[in-house]
C-alpha cells in the first residue's frame, strides 16, 4: 500500500518559502526546521504534507509537477495569495471555461487555485 503524505517543493529560501507556504494553506511547522529542510503539516486536516527542500534547481516551464489548491471562494483566496507574495500568471490558451487560476509562489513554483465552493470537503462530515 502506498500514500502520498508529503509533498516537496525546492526553495532557495527556507524561512521566507516556509513563511508563505504556512501562511496560504494554514499549515504549522511538523518538526523545527534545519537549514536546508522544513516539514509543514495541515493545522487540523488530514492532508498531505509540504516539504520545503533548499536545493538549487533549475526552473523549467511548464513544470513537471504542480499543485492545485481548491477555493471556495477563488477570487478572495488569489487575492490574498497576492498579498503574500504570490502572482498570477497570464496565460493565453486557458480555455474560457478553465475552473482554475495558475499562479507561482514567491521563488517562482507554480500551483493553480480551483474555483470549488461546492467540494465536500469543505465540510468534514461529508468527507470520504
Amino acid at each position: 500500500m502506498l500514500k502520498i503524505v508529503s509533498i516537496v517543493i525546492r526553495v532557495t529560501d527556507l524561512p521566507a518559502q516556509s513563511r508563505f507556504w504556512q501562511a496560504a494553506l494554514d499549515y504549522v511547522e511538523r518538526d523545527p526546521a534545519s537549514d536546508d529542510w522544513g516539514v509543514l503539516k495541515p493545522r487540523d486536516a488530514d492532508a498531505p504534507c509540504i516539504a520545503l527542500d533548499v536545493h538549487r534547481s533549475e526552473r523549467v516551464l511548464p513544470p513537471r509537477i504542480h499543485l492545485d489548491v481548491y477555493a471556495d471562494d477563488q477570487a478572495a483566496e488569489a487575492s490574498r495569495l497576492t498579498e503574500l507574495g504570490a502572482r498570477v500568471i497570464p496565460w493565453d490558451d486557458r480555455p474560457d471555461d478553465a475552473d482554475y487560476i495558475v499562479m507561482e509562489d514567491p521563488e517562482g513554483n507554480r500551483f493553480c487555485v480551483v474555483d470549488r465552493p461546492d467540494w465536500p470537503g469543505w465540510d468534514p462530515s461529508q468527507s470520504a
